[in-house]
């Protein structure tokens, strides 16, 4: 069966947390999850563009409910009022989609001195979930979904020895192929320990495949005349790129620690059906020691 965005169940009564859904993927995750009838919360680092996202779904879905939250993973300071507010304001949290991302930037660092796509890209999505979690715990079928990457296949490697290109000539593919292989470590590492606690929530990652939205603009050659037009129509749509995360967040036959993407060649484009990842992103103890830096950067420990 082809899945498409009318295969999204209700989601009435649903609370739906969704990063960086001004625009592109996450915005078409916030608005598919509204027009099903969950509450959306967008939240995004600039929050004037998020109202006038949040205004193009209300448009779209009269009556829908969304709302707009300041939040910018590249600043602990950022996410931690971030997570506390939100924690405060919904006590019941259904779905984290943890969608904002960096790709390809010139080197350069958030606020705490992390290098840029690392930091925004893992650290950020950490200690967000890190600060929600107490409120998705008690909450049958909740789900935290991580966006990953097919991105975590190349050049990809948590280099210990220097996570934030201290030491190294910066190479920018290879710095976001360790934020997205970070990602889904991330994901399968969570989901064990919610296993183990015997949790009511879930982890699940997911992978747009390679989708024509704004995260591309820093691709080389990309500003070239045609080259935007032509990307928009040998790529994933945002719409359909978007479509592996909401199956992630919502089919009621998703198991935690999977990993959905694009049925298509390599994965690059289509509808979504389960991935495959890198033998290196199965790597527990790879994992366990991301885990254990992940805390000691961001001072965010989990309740599980």
């Amino acid at each position: 069966m082809t899945w498409i965005e009318k295969n999204v169940p209700d989601q009435s009564g649903r609370l739906a947390i969704v990063t960086g859904s001004n625009t592109g993927l996450g915005y078409d995750n916030a608005r598919a999850l509204a027009a099903r009838g969950a509450k959306v919360v967008m939240a995004v680092r600039d929050t004037a563009k998020g109202e006038e996202a949040a205004a193009r779904i209300r448009k779209l879905t009269p009556g829908a409910e969304v709302t707009v939250h300041k939040l910018d993973l590249g600043s602990l300071t950022s996410v931690r009022t971030a997570g506390a507010e939100l924690a405060a304001a919904h006590p019941r949290i259904d779905l984290l989609i943890n969608n904002a991302g960096v790709m390809y930037p010139p080197k350069s660092t958030t606020a705490d001195g992390f290098e840029l796509q690392f930091g925004t890209n893992h650290l950020g999505h950490f200690a967000l979930t890190g600060l929600l979690l107490k409120n998705l715990l008690p909450v049958d079928n909740s789900r935290v979904v991580v966006v990953a990457s097919i991105a975590h296949k190349i050049k990809a490697k948590i280099d210990f020895d220097d996570l934030h290109w201290e030491k190294r000539s910066y190479d920018k593919v290879a710095s976001y192929g360790q934020s997205k292989l970070a990602n889904l470590m991330f994901a399968y590492d969570l989901q064990r320990r919610l296993t183990a606690a015997k949790a009511k929530t879930i982890a699940v990652a997911a992978h747009p495949g390679v989708a024509a939205t704004e995260l591309s603009r820093h691709v080389p050659g990309y500003e070239l005349p045609g080259v935007a037009w032509l990307f928009g129509k040998v790529l994933n749509t945002s719409e359909v790129g978007a479509l592996a995360t909401l199956r992630a967040a919502t089919d009621p036959n998703v198991k935690g620690g999977q990993y959905w993407g694009p049925d298509g060649f390599r994965e690059m484009r289509g509808y979504p059906e389960l991935a495959t990842s890198s033998e290196q992103s199965r790597d527990e103890a790879i994992q366990e020691r991301l885990w254990k830096v992940s805390e000691e950067l961001t001072g965010v420990t989990y309740p599980v």
